[in-house]
């Protein structure tokens, strides 16, 4: 594995000038685990091929459902946003494979903590696709139950779930079990100093938690460049435990890896740093617009590698799946896209005030202010309309 050296380097950059990414090489970049290339060839790996030794074509059938499905359920959302039914939406474009390919390596009595852009994993879980979207109208805090499916509501602030995943890991060691924890997150996240706590407290406390990067290779419009001179695998090294790099892009590599990375966890062997090294095809939030910070070669470069095409074309080769799957399929991805549609706009609108409460535990006049003032506010479009 080769590391791009940076001693002695001076930064370059001018005032008033547009930053770009400083892009290693690609002959120079690390090696990572890989068993499905992106021209859907199979390729062997004496380490991780016998996680995925066994499984069978319907299951490979399966892989392949569950990233078209979660594509669809995405792009639904997105376009739910772009017409005023979402406030926001963080979409998965680009990880699918990095998410479904984890996802389905966990058992059921595991616990996932996610960030906010873990659709895919959702599905994994078993949670309603639907019940994602009350957040991100408004009308609710996350709307399911973490307990149900041992899947945590989506955490907003960056990277603190890590810290949730490890204390929760320890009282799982404490109590004897031999589940594991698994936690996610970005590498923008990686930078946070709740990562690093994390990485402390589960090395030091053997703690069976597995901590699943997904790298997209852009914080918003920073790129990875900005935030380690490292690939992000190797810093689980200062803290005594593996680091792993695989393929996010293809969905075979992240089933045997994150498969081998909980069994190690729960023979009691401890954390795991798991980096997808994948792409995020779209914007980060539907806030954002890429194109002012990324370059469209970029984009076109990965979208050639895309997760779901991969394994796509490798069932056809291999004679794993015909026409008529494929065209069932996409009627039950546009089924669910009705399905999701429909639920949205059959939500209630969000309640405007709500943002005032539970500002502060007794209550406080400046909040009582600012109330009134947005009461005033939204009673002038009233008085607008019958023309006062």
């Amino acid at each position: 594995m080769t590391v791009e050296s940076t001693a002695g380097r001076k930064p370059r950059r001018s005032a008033g000038t547009k930053r770009t990414a400083a892009k290693k090489p690609p002959g120079d970049q690390p090696e990572l685990v890989q068993l499905l290339t992106p021209e859907g060839k199979r390729v062997k790996n004496g380490e991780y091929d016998a996680y995925v030794a066994d499984i069978t074509p319907e299951e490979l059938r399966g892989l392949y459902r569950d990233m078209v499905l979660t594509r669809r359920f995405d792009a639904e959302a997105t376009s739910l946003q772009r017409q005023g039914e979402l406030g926001l939406w963080a979409s998965l474009l680009g990880q699918e494979a990095a998410q479904i390919g984890s996802g389905r390596a966990t058992r059921e009595d595991d616990y996932v903590f996610p960030t906010y852009r873990e659709h895919g994993v959702a599905w994994c879980r078993g949670v309603d696709p639907t019940n994602l979207l009350g957040m991100f109208r408004g009308v609710n805090n996350g709307g399911w139950d973490p307990n149900s499916n041992n899947f945590h509501l989506y955490t907003i602030v960056i990277g603190s779930q890590t810290l949730h995943a490890t204390g929760y890991a320890m009282g799982v060691a404490k109590d004897g079990a031999d589940s594991a924890v698994i936690a996610y997150f970005g590498d923008g996240a990686s930078s946070q100093g709740d990562v690093a706590e994390s990485f402390t407290f589960s090395a030091v406390y053997n703690a069976p938690v597995v901590f699943f990067c997904q790298n997209n290779q852009w914080a918003i419009s920073e790129p990875t460049e900005r935030q380690s001179r490292v690939p992000l695998y190797q810093r689980a090294q200062g803290y005594g435990f593996p680091g792993v790099r695989v393929d996010g892009n293809d969905v075979l590599a992240c089933l045997a890896v994150t498969k081998w990375a909980l069994e190690r966890a729960r023979r009691g062997e401890g954390p795991t740093l798991v980096e997808a090294y994948t792409y995020r095809m779209g914007a980060h939030t539907t806030s954002d617009d890429p194109t002012k910070y990324r370059a469209d070669e970029e984009r076109e470069a990965w979208e050639a590698k895309d997760p779901i095409q991969r394994l796509r074309t490798y069932l056809e080769t291999s004679n794993h799946a015909d026409e008529g799957f494929f065209a069932e399929l996409e009627a039950e991805s546009e089924a669910l896209g009705r399905r999701v549609r429909e639920a949205v706009r059959a939500m209630p609108d969000p309640d405007h005030f709500a943002i005032f409460e539970n500002v502060y535990a007794d209550g406080h006049a400046l909040v009582d202010e600012e109330r009134a003032q947005f009461a005033a506010y939204q009673a002038s479009f009233a008085d607008e309309g019958e023309g006062k």
